[in-house]
């Protein structure tokens, strides 16, 4: 089993066959996908496996975006000039029904994080925003250091650190 995570194409990849239990995921992924990568709004990152390229395992939304400095907790604001910060927004992560439990929510994450930290290098990124759908997916995120917002606590952010 080799996994890889490639960005969503709409001719290799099964999006009807995608099932993570959560209708709205499911949704976002069979019929706004595509057409916001199109449109330059958001990136879907999908989980495969060698064995069966075209099948989902999970995914993620990644998207340019910003967090007012209030937003941040007082400690992460320091040397930050008085501007929105520089943010990428990881806007959904889903795996898929039979997938659960495997660590791919981690593995997605990780990538999204990486991904981040890459873009970094040669664009403006102090942290990484998640949006979490409910209490349970925001203890997901808090367990690997996301901190909430100041205004909601289903809003989090992991801070990326200093170059």
């Amino acid at each position: 089993m080799a996994l890889r995570v490639a960005v969503l194409d709409g001719r290799l990849h099964d999006r009807a066959a995608f099932s993570c239990g959560i209708a709205a995921l499911d949704d976002y992924l069979r019929t706004r996908a595509s057409q916001h990568a199109r449109d330059g709004i958001a990136t879907t990152h999908v989980l495969t496996d060698d064995a069966g390229p075209a099948s989902i395992l999970g995914y993620c939304t990644l998207s340019a975006a910003q967090l007012r400095l209030h937003e941040l907790a007082e400690a992460d604001r320091a040397r930050l000039p008085t501007h929105p910060v520089p943010a990428m927004r990881m806007g959904r992560l889903a795996v898929a029904t039979a997938e659960q439990g495997q660590g791919h929510g981690q593995l997605l994450l990780g990538h999204a994080v990486n991904l981040a930290l890459s873009v970094r290098g040669t664009l403006g990124v102090r942290v990484l925003i998640v949006d979490a759908k409910d209490a349970r997916a925001a203890a997901f995120y808090r367990a690997y250091g996301f901190r909430p917002t100041a205004s909601t606590a289903l809003t989090l952010y992991l801070p990326l650190g200093r170059s």
